[in-house]
């Protein structure tokens, strides 16, 4: 964290007067800017730079001094809004890197690294010779793929802990399920309206069978026992 706090005052630096003929109200509001700017009085630099912005809105170095005095507020996203302007506008390399750099800067401090990355990129290719924006772009890089790593952790973990928590619901609705069956009572054997009349007629016969076996032996004389003689 210090290594990108002190590498980002460095790329936030002023630029200084440009030797493109401007409008005297360009100068002299820039001026002022940058008088407050080295005050630290960035509020009061923000509206210098924007009064010469309205009075040429094609400035590119008002855009990047603007940015520079919102990035110093934390106005991260106004800030890159004029740098990518100033970008657009500044024909020098040099100025157009710087531009790009302190996009990265910002990128970078919200751990957008992938954005980051592409603002180090553009600026070393209008400076190639820029170790800073060099390093910066290294340690961006480095970052981007530990937050990948941790991303893929931390699913993993999400995915696992999403099982675990499947698996104990359906073991506590097996258990659930296991209680309510012992609940109930032993299921009673179903017999079907053919087999209840079936058993019936066959009781039946057997009555009437046994009732005229009676009756015939009822029917019959008695029998007579000899008696043996003595």
């Amino acid at each position: 964290m210090n290594v990108l706090k002190k590498i980002f005052v460095i790329g936030v630096g002023i630029w200084g007067m440009a030797t493109v003929a401007m409008a005297q109200t360009d100068r002299q509001l820039i001026r002022e800017g940058n008088r407050h700017y080295f005050k630290q009085e960035y509020a009061k630099a923000e509206t210098a730079y924007r009064k010469a912005l309205s009075q040429n809105n094609a400035n590119a170095q008002a855009a990047y001094n603007l940015g520079c005095a919102l990035q110093m507020q934390q106005k991260d996203s106004a800030a890159i809004e004029q740098y990518q302007q100033a970008g657009k506008m500044e024909s020098i390399k040099k100025r157009k890197a710087k531009a790009y750099h302190n996009i990265g800067v910002i990128c970078q401090g919200h751990q957008m690294f992938a954005e980051a990355i592409e603002a180090y990129k553009e600026s070393l290719r209008n400076n190639p010779a820029d170790n800073e924006t060099r390093y910066n772009l290294a340690l961006c890089m480095r970052q981007q793929k530990n937050q990948q790593n941790g991303n893929d952790k931390k699913q993993q973990d999400k995915d696992k802990e999403k099982k675990d928590d499947n698996k104990k619901q359906q073991d506590k609705e097996k258990q659930q399920q296991n209680k309510e069956d012992q609940k109930q009572p032993p299921a009673k054997e179903n017999m079907s309206k053919e087999n209840a009349e079936q058993l019936l007629n066959a009781a039946m016969q057997e009555e009437k069978a046994t009732q005229q076996r009676l009756k015939k032996a009822a029917q019959q004389p008695p029998k007579r026992n000899l008696q043996k003689n003595w």
